[in-house]
């Protein structure tokens, strides 16, 4: 017999092991899936191009390097496609806002109580994606530099060069970090590979977003 989710207290929505709630579209799902396809293949190729061992073990460096340009390349195609979707839109603007309840985020020990109000996202995911925005228009300008070093000024190319290979260390960083957060949030991933998470999740990690969901619900606005 299914458990019955139970009305909480002062208008938090109600909780209960069998809800889930919509997180991400189709269209968010598949934007994520294709940065994070190019974003690996890029790190991958950039390991077997500059990593001395790895490079004599792989071998093959002309296609290393062919696929390693294009993968750069394509980066911020998913994002722009993923611009065509309202709820992508909408998820954009919301990494653009840092709210109070952010910066109390970051203070407190008991960050994942369900305490502190956080919206969809937390100021970490708002930060991590900035991050890797920002890291993607500047490897994709770096990079045709690299790739095409013919019209440019040696002082031009010797600039892109230590960009490109700086940020590339942050950006490996900053992807390690991303998946050992995404390993210990098995209800995290399960979201971004399903589309929901259980309600019960959502007011722990995002009470806020919880509360706007249901909200919503009640009005009609959003689905069930």
């Amino acid at each position: 017999m299914m458990s019955r989710s139970e009305p909480a207290p002062d208008g938090a929505p109600a909780t209960g092991p069998n809800r889930l709630v919509p997180r991400f579209t189709p269209a968010e799902r598949w934007v994520h899936r294709g940065v994070a396809v190019l974003m690996g293949i890029c790190l991958l190729t950039a390991a077997g191009l500059y990593v001395g061992p790895i490079a004599v073990l792989v071998g093959r460096r002309e296609l290393l390097k062919t696929l390693h340009v294009y993968a750069g390349l394509a980066l911020p195609l998913p994002i722009l496609f993923g611009l065509l979707s309202k709820a992508f839109r909408a998820d954009l603007s919301r990494f653009n806002r840092f709210a109070p309840a952010d910066w109390s985020w970051f203070r407190s020990k008991d960050r994942r109580s369900g305490r502190i109000p956080i919206g969809k996202f937390n100021p970490g995911q708002k930060l991590n994606a900035a991050f890797i925005a920002g890291a993607i228009l500047v490897m994709v300008g770096t990079g045709i530099v690299l790739g095409w070093p013919d019209p440019w000024p040696l002082w031009v190319r010797q600039g892109a060069t230590f960009v490109h290979d700086w940020l590339a260390a942050a950006v490996v960083l900053t992807v390690a970090g991303h998946l050992w957060f995404a390993s210990n949030d098995p209800v995290a991933r399960s979201g971004l590979r399903t589309g929901t998470v259980p309600l019960d999740w959502a007011v722990r990690e995002h009470p806020a977003w919880a509360r706007e969901h249901e909200t919503g619900r009640r009005s009609g606005t959003v689905g069930p």
